[in-house]
């Protein structure tokens, strides 16, 4: 913790850290998790059963602000790879090394007791036919590897043309949702998806570049309202779902992501840059930075296996003759303690086993013997 350099913004840290607690807790204790007729599991959300739910999740729909962070963080480690000379492809295959080797690992320890499980007796289905909601969460890797390949590419365009890059983005936003809502285009959608997460990624750029935290209080609170007005118009006025996550019996604007999650990214940069200055003196002490600290060394690990802890709680507690909830009713709120206690102890001792391929993963490779030579 005492080796923090001066420099770092520790903001950052605290809001990746952030993300992984919004996004554990999110789907361990508000997740309406229960079986089908046919004995599979889904997990809808209880927004559409609270008043006014939909306005929390402006806030807690935190993935913008994982791309926010991580376009932050890539800046920062391509700036400092091109100080030392590293090349672009070097830094691209360190980045990815960082997020492949904790997934590899995961998936393979599924993979290993899928196959087991096939070979037992009796009939197999395969995770993705009876929980799918499992693996949803990982769409992010995904989106995030193609965009740390892209890096080179998209910082240099940063560095050259700044805020031009932005607009756009947003032009090209703006003209795939014409496309789809309008002219029925219904593959734009995707493509405009991939941009919405690419802007979101080049904001974090933006973060970075123009020490969005430390501006003006007016320029602060501008990009604050740049993103409320967005998700105004798009929600009220163009007729987008008010919820940010998706909800029984709604359209979602997170599959496939349209244009309101970028209006959200804007809106949710400009809470952290109104925070920055009163936060950066917060995680000045030991007390709310070691915390922060703790997050961010197993940052992956929780995200790839807190799934997996819900997941050994929910059979536990079937096999104990529990039954699981299909409404959030007062008896479902009033069990919300036990999904947040018994996951946390069983992700604990996965996170003990696979935090080692983490920490060795951002380990730098040793150059090879006779290299360069």
């Amino acid at each position: 913790m005492a080796a923090t350099p001066a420099s770092r913004d520790r903001v950052v840290d605290a809001a990746r850290a952030l993300c992984i607690l919004v996004v554990t807790l999110w789907h361990w204790t508000l997740s309406v998790t229960h079986r089908t007729a046919d004995g599979s599991l889904v997990m809808p959300n209880p927004i559409h059963a609270v008043p006014g739910g939909w306005l929390a999740t402006w806030v807690l729909q935190i993935m913008p602000v994982f791309f926010l962070v991580g376009g932050y963080a890539n800046l920062v480690g391509w700036q400092r790879a091109q100080a030392r000379g590293t090349t672009a492809g070097q830094f691209v295959r360190g980045r990815l090394r960082r997020l492949l080797w904790p997934t590899a690992v995961w998936a393979l320890v599924w993979l290993a007791g899928e196959l087991i499980a096939a070979a037992l007796p009796g009939p197999h289905r395969w995770m993705w036919e009876w929980f799918p909601g499992y693996l949803t969460p990982l769409w992010f890797l995904g989106v995030y590897g193609l965009l740390i390949a892209a890096v080179p590419i998209t910082a240099s365009l940063n560095a050259r043309y700044g805020a031009r890059v932005l607009v756009a983005l947003v032009l090209l936003i703006t003209l795939g949702s014409v496309a789809h809502r309008g002219a029925g285009l219904a593959w734009v959608v995707w493509v405009t998806a991939a941009l919405v997460w690419l802007f979101c990624h080049q904001l974090g750029y933006a973060w970075r570049t123009w020490e969005l935290g430390w501006r003006p209080l007016a320029q602060r609170l501008a990009v604050v309202g740049a993103g409320l007005a967005g998700l105004v118009a798009l929600t009220v006025g163009a007729g987008y779902p008010l919820s940010m996550v998706s909800t029984a019996g709604a359209k979602s604007n997170i599959f496939p992501t349209n244009a309101t999650i970028a209006a959200l990214a804007v809106f949710q940069l400009g809470l952290l840059a109104l925070a920055t200055p009163a936060a950066e003196r917060l995680l000045r002490r030991p007390s709310a930075w070691k915390p922060v600290v703790a997050l961010n060394v197993v940052a992956l690990t929780i995200f790839l296996w807190h799934m997996t802890a819900y997941l050994v709680v929910l059979w536990a507690y079937e096999g104990l003759g529990g039954t699981l909830l299909a409404e959030p009713t007062v008896g479902w709120w009033a069990q919300r303690w036990l999904w947040l206690l018994a996951p946390s102890a069983v992700l604990a001792v996965l996170a003990v086993l696979f935090a080692r391929v983490e920490l060795a993963a951002r380990r730098p490779r040793r150059p090879r013997r006779g290299a360069g030579r």
